[in-house]
């Protein structure tokens, strides 16, 4: 059954139309056989193609570009990089209904990383801290530079100040909201990124992050990646480490007291947005998202 819109911009998405999409525009590709992935995380609907490819399909109009942009500069950072990437090898284009720009990419084997693996290793955290170091010292013979990339722009923590305010009113009887306010207030006042504009993920935290035998393989999921100030890539400390290992992460990356201030503002108006849209009903979200507010509280 072809996708339609929705009245939320959320086309419907099954295998039939996946099918119908590789099959019509990559044909190389229609004997390979074709597999839901589950859960696939709320951005897009993934296919796993063969043994080598995934399909990602956005879910709604918050995860546009994201196919173009990943084709356009993933393999560029790849080779740069200590920990794999999902390399795009095609973009396909709406058809039959469904409305937007898809990807199909490297499949790249592992689990998705959790705290009880990463949390107390002071290993992964210095790995991180290396490939956040890496990232940020990528610079391709034609990379842009700050602001002429819209799509390689996000926005700055100020931009968030009223939805985050709100957010703490509404959890005010499940946490400290005025060590809530406390922590945010610090970031909005922080000093800003003083150096060059460097690469970031832009949603580096554990759900982005894939693990073999026990150890960090992957990194995934780049729709955020941006160019300028890398604070938002601080977000990782909170999710998946304990208070020695963050100690282990600032200090292998040598994040400043003004980086890491900001860093702790994005971990908690992410995790904030996160609780008020989806804890009620996700106890799985309500679990991460707890934590990641209770670590940031921590500092």
């Amino acid at each position: 059954m072809p996708a339609t819109e929705t009245p939320d911009s959320r086309p419907e998405i099954d295998a039939a139309l996946v099918r119908r999409l590789v099959d019509t525009q990559f044909p190389q590709w229609a004997e390979l056989p074709l597999e839901r992935v589950d859960p696939a995380g709320s951005d897009h609907v993934i296919h796993r193609l063969g043994e080598e490819m995934a399909v990602r399909l956005p879910r709604h109009t918050g995860a546009l570009g994201q196919a173009r942009k990943e084709f356009a500069w993933l393999p560029r950072l790849a080779p740069h990089l200590p920990l794999a990437i999902p390399v795009p090898v095609a973009v396909g284009e709406p058809e039959f209904g469904y409305p937007w720009a898809w990807a199909v990419s490297r499949w790249l084997d592992g689990d998705v990383a959790t705290v009880g693996v990463l949390a107390d290793s002071s290993a992964a955290a210095a790995e991180l801290a290396g490939f956040l170091t890496a990232l940020q010292r990528c610079t391709p013979d034609d990379m842009p530079t700050e602001g002429t990339h819209p799509d390689l722009t996000a926005g700055g923590l100020a931009d968030r100040d009223h939805a985050t305010r709100a957010a703490i009113a509404e959890v005010a009887d499940t946490f400290d909201s005025t060590a809530l306010t406390a922590v945010w207030d610090a970031a909005l006042n922080a000093p800003g990124w003083q150096r060059p504009p460097v690469w970031f993920h832009g949603d580096f935290h554990t759900g982005n992050l894939l693990t073999l035998d026990g150890r960090l393989s992957a990194v995934i999921d780049f729709g955020g990646l941006g160019i300028g100030d890398p604070a938002c890539d601080m977000t990782v400390a909170f999710t998946s480490m304990s208070a020695a290992s963050r100690d282990v992460f600032r200090s292998a990356l040598g994040v400043d007291d003004a980086t890491w201030t900001r860093g702790r503002g994005w971990a908690l108006t992410t995790a904030l947005n996160a609780y008020t849209s989806y804890a009620d009903t996700d106890p799985r979200v309500a679990a991460q998202t707890t934590r990641q507010i209770s670590e940031a509280l921590i500092g």
